[in-house]
């Protein structure tokens, strides 16, 4: 069901042209769900306070106190803010006291991110399905899933100091001032490998994500097809496929976004308050910590917004991508008749 590959007098698309299909769902998908993301972070930041001794730091993704107290809370000179109650609370206390624009904190790296992340990542997996159609066969179900895990792979690793980035920008309110100190500091200190921190529970999240959802679009959009009874899908096909397969995936490997998210905010909590970092935690060792403190649940935090985030984004992002794929093919087979 893929127009690319399948249908009568095929037309191929280029691998530019592939490019710049996918750039335009990028920017759509990044100014649209960029504000579900920082809440995502933020309600998943909130579960990620840090001790040492008698001074500890709570940090609910709104604000940060360093405080000092002993047991009983006797000696405390600290406001504990509120936490976040839920999605809506988030939004709502987050335009409160930051104002509307905080919800697009972190764009300019979203953006400089999506682009060149959609384009290395939907071009791999084009190429590559279409590389392993030719050695395998057109109705391998395997072609998927490994075009997937290969293409998502690639992209992580290029892309992976950005996403850092990112994450920080939105998980606290800080200037560009601050954050080019705090990345210059960790280069020097640790070199540039501390630019991928987060890289394991990323490739744990996107990798097993990226095999799930191509292989259940690709299932869903040959099943819907044949229930419409049409050789090629329509728009509509496309992004009910790209939302149901999205929105299983982002089920699936939500645990291990919560790690991520807590790998990361903890480096900049620790550098901002001056406290000496400790030794990093595998990702299992942190899964164990969150399911001791806040139960089974707490790998879940913030299902929600993270599923409102995906399921359009997802279909945003892949039937903007088809169709910008389809209208090349259209402007090759003119030529081709000329």
């Amino acid at each position: 069901m893929d127009p690319e590959s399948e249908g009568p007098q095929i037309t191929k698309v280029t691998p530019l042209q592939q490019m710049l299909a996918s750039c335009t769902g990028a920017i759509l998908t990044s100014l649209m769900v960029t504000p579900l993301d920082v809440v995502k972070i933020r309600l998943q930041a909130q579960n990620n306070p840090f001790s040492k001794g008698k001074c500890f730091v709570y940090s609910n993704g709104l604000m940060d106190h360093l405080c000092v107290c002993e047991e009983g809370g006797n000696k405390a000179w600290y406001k504990k803010p509120g936490r976040f109650q839920g999605t809506l609370d988030a939004f709502l206390k987050i335009v409160r006291n930051e104002g509307i624009k905080s919800l697009w904190s972190g764009l300019p790296p979203t953006l400089v991110m999506a682009v060149p992340a959609t384009v290395i990542y939907f071009t791999c997996y084009d190429q590559l399905s279409a590389l392993l159609r030719s050695k395998l066969g057109e109705n391998e179900s395997r072609i998927p899933i490994i075009a997937g895990i290969v293409a998502r792979l690639g992209a992580v690793t290029v892309i992976s100091p950005l996403e850092l980035i990112r994450t920080k920008m939105q998980s606290k309110k800080f200037s560009y001032k601050e954050l080019h100190q705090f990345v210059s500091k960790k280069v020097s200190e640790d070199g540039w490998i501390s630019l991928w921190r987060g890289w394991i529970p990323t490739v744990l999240r996107d990798v097993p994500f990226s095999a799930m959802y191509w292989y259940n679009y690709e299932v869903l959009k040959k099943w819907l097809c044949a229930k419409s009874g049409l050789y090629e899908p329509t728009f509509m096909i496309n992004f009910t496929s790209g939302a149901l397969s999205g929105s299983f995936a982002a089920v699936a490997t939500l645990p291990f976004d919560v790690v991520k998210t807590q790998k990361q905010t903890q480096l900049w909590t620790y550098e901002s308050h001056k406290i000496s970092m400790p030794l990093p935690m595998s990702t299992w060792t942190i899964m164990k910590n969150i399911v001791a403190k806040n139960g089974f649940a707490g790998l879940f935090t913030g299902l929600i917004p993270r599923l409102i985030k995906i399921a359009p984004a997802c279909a945003i992002m892949i039937s903007t991508y088809e169709f910008g794929k389809a209208f090349f093919q259209k402007q090759n087979a003119r030529r081709q008749q000329y």
